[in-house]
């Protein structure tokens, strides 16, 4: 039990090793990209042979450009910061795939989904900006590579409960408990730390790279619309609830807009 608990100790010891650019924290995080990124780029290729993309469109165009933008914008800014380089084995990809789900998502090293059902939701170009800022934030902050950091140390508690509890009876309660505690009381507030910070550095980066961040809180308003109100309580979620989001988008868009002025950005595309 002695060896197990000191290896969890050393693991989390080690594992606040990298910063993330955006808050200056230390962060969770083991797993270096060299170790990460092939997977993902690995399983991008493959999800894009099982699916159909749409090419050659406006809206597959649109969401192109818009990545090339936001990416851009998170690259300045980077580089403005201390950070020259940072992006170095990201290799992004944007592709429009044809699906009515509501989604877009970012794998770690930058290849990005849209899926052609969220498009009647953001409506515009600064729409998608908005979900593209979001997902690019997703990458930049390495929160993929947190989860999977936060996993291994969640199972590594399960292991040690499980060498340390003898008693059958006792071992089950303990089962169940941990279960249920470590997921509700850490791994999906972990997960909701990590959508809030992804929605506030997604909406710096849409601003610098020239769109309205007052759009966020606009689209998250026809996004609570088209749940019809139904999600569950937000300590059970692993996203926050649609009215947490809108309430921060537009208590941060005013900063989003000071820090694009920054970059020479001082008119915003809707």
């Amino acid at each position: 039990m002695k060896k197990v608990l000191l290896i969890i100790l050393i693991f989390i010891g080690v594992s606040a090793c990298k910063v993330n650019p955006f808050t200056g924290k230390k962060v969770l995080n083991f797993y270096p990209n060299s170790q990460v990124f092939p997977t993902a780029f690995a399983q991008y290729d493959q999800f894009l042979t099982e699916n159909k993309v749409v090419t050659g469109t406006s809206d597959a165009k649109m969401i192109t450009k818009v990545g090339q933008r936001i990416s851009s914008a998170a690259e300045r800014w980077l580089t403005a910061n201390g950070y020259a380089g940072y992006l170095k084995d990201y290799k992004w990809e944007y592709n429009l795939v044809d699906d009515k789900t509501v989604n877009a998502w970012c794998m770690p090293g930058g290849k990005i989904v849209f899926y052609t059902g969220i498009l009647p939701i953001t409506q515009t170009e600064a729409g998608v900006a908005v979900v593209m800022g979001h997902e690019v934030a997703h990458a930049l902050a390495d929160h993929g590579a947190q989860r999977m950091s936060a996993g291994t140390l969640q199972q590594l508690g399960a292991v040690a409960g499980n060498i340390a509890i003898q008693d059958p009876q006792k071992l089950s309660i303990f089962n169940q408990a941990y279960g249920i505690g470590s997921q509700v009381g850490i791994m999906l507030p972990f997960s909701r730390s990590h959508e809030t910070e992804a929605d506030r550095i997604g909406l710096q980066i849409m601003a610098i790279a020239g769109y309205d961040p007052g759009e966020a809180a606009e689209l998250w308003k026809r996004m609570k619309a088209n749940s019809g109100g139904e999600a569950p309580p937000e300590f059970m979620s692993t996203h926050p609830s649609n009215d947490t989001r809108i309430s921060n988008l537009t208590e941060w868009a005013p900063l989003a807009r000071e820090e694009a002025k920054k970059f020479g950005v001082t008119s915003f595309q809707k």
